[in-house]
């Protein structure tokens, strides 16, 4: 029986992919063989010694210590592009409320408390002030053509948009998903120049922290609109401030608000709606909990953040055992050796890595004695051995 500790409600679509007769699944558990969660901050908490794995079920895993999980050879899982669809719709939302000032217009009719007589007269004399531009024809730059970036670009392409993408780690796979129309640039300096609207779809790192600041802000056109649907930091504050109030920008539409920007009259913050819908938090569920369980009980990644893609068909009345390691040299000869020294016989093998660590996955004729386990448990640069 598999244990699943829930850290957040999860979507009980994907839940119930971990049946019921091999899974115990609660928001209390003791000695969890997994973790499932979406926002809970899991950098404070004591990880316990029977944790193989994390599941985020969304695309960020800033709330999980992944470096302190990779040292204790533990994968991290997300689900990337399961909410891609949402953030891209909220993404055009965020364009339409600020190229037509929806929001400002909304708040003035709401405050209109005469006879309707008297209202639609002030109506019309008060709606110059709210007139707004088309999206068809304006540019779009789409900064990280992951799922979210390419599905946004994709999109605005159809709404009569030009897009311009920059995304220096493309992979062939993603690079086939999008638009032949999509323009590249050479650099984010490059796209920020040649846009009337930029969308951020990056992951907070040291490299992405302030992407947008006031010299980058310098170079945008006069009037250019902001989304930032990725990650607060991404976008200075204070920049951007600064920006719409000398004019230089026409708006700033994020998900991420805070006490400094949530007032300012041109800015459009919303409350981290991103990936929250209903479809969104299911795709995430089901994509998440069926990576665990095939991880739990074949050995078998996918969608890790912190280790390789590893998928091999279990061989046969073989058993299976799983090594995590140091990325470094003889390691697989070592756990062979070990193997060998037990006279039990390889029938297949898989090896990859992925920066500082690496995964075997070996099928052996006949069971896995615990004393071999433990024996290459003990070869230093071993991180955790499973026998599946």
């Amino acid at each position: 029986m598999y244990k699943v500790l829930t850290l957040n409600n999860i979507s009980v679509v994907g839940l119930e992919r971990l049946p019921r007769n091999t899974y115990e699944v609660a928001s209390e558990i003791m000695n969890p063989d997994a973790i499932m969660l979406r926002s809970f901050n899991m950098h404070d908490m004591n990880v316990p010694a029977s944790l193989k794995c994390v599941g985020r079920a969304g695309a960020g895993v800033n709330n999980i210590p992944v470096s302190k999980m990779t040292q204790l050879g533990i994968p991290v899982f997300n689900a990337p592009g399961a909410n891609a669809n949402a953030v891209k719709e909220l993404a055009i939302a965020g364009m339409l409320l600020a190229s037509r000032n929806i929001c400002q217009a909304w708040e003035f009719t709401k405050n209109l408390n005469e006879s309707d007589a008297e209202l639609n007269t002030q109506v019309e004399k008060g709606k110059k002030q709210f007139a707004g531009f088309e999206l068809t024809g304006r540019t779009l730059g789409v900064i990280g053509l992951g799922a979210i970036g390419r599905a946004l670009a994709n999109t605005a392409l159809e709404l009569g948009m030009k897009v311009v993408g920059f995304d220096p780690g493309i992979t062939v796979h993603g690079a086939w998903q999008l638009s032949s129309d999509v323009e590249s640039a050479a650099s984010v300096d490059d796209l920020l120049s040649r846009v009337d609207f930029v969308s951020f779809h990056v992951p907070l790192l040291d490299s992405t922290k302030d992407m947008i600041n006031a010299d980058r802000i310098k170079l945008m056109k006069k009037g250019a609109t902001i989304l930032n649907f990725a990650r607060g930091g991404i976008v200075s504050e204070d920049a951007v401030l600064a920006g719409l109030d000398s004019g230089k920008l026409n708006a700033y539409v994020c998900d991420f608000p805070s006490n400094k920007i949530k007032n300012h009259s041109k800015v459009i913050s919303l409350p981290h709606l991103g990936a929250s819908t209903e479809e969104a938090e299911d795709n995430c569920a089901v994509m998440v909990a069926d990576q665990l369980k095939d991880y739990l009980e074949n050995g078998n990644i996918k969608n890790s953040v912190n280790f390789p893609d590893v998928k091999m068909p279990r061989a046969d009345s073989c058993a299976r055992l799983t090594v995590v390691n140091m990325n470094v040299p003889n390691m697989v000869g070592q756990i062979t050796t070990h193997l060998a020294n037990a006279n039990l016989n390889i029938v297949d093998l898989i090896n990859k890595s992925k920066g500082e660590v690496a995964y075997t996955m070996i099928d052996v004729d006949g069971d896995v004695p615990k004393s071999v386990t433990e024996s290459i448990a003990s070869i230093q640069g071993v991180l955790a051995v499973r026998s599946i």
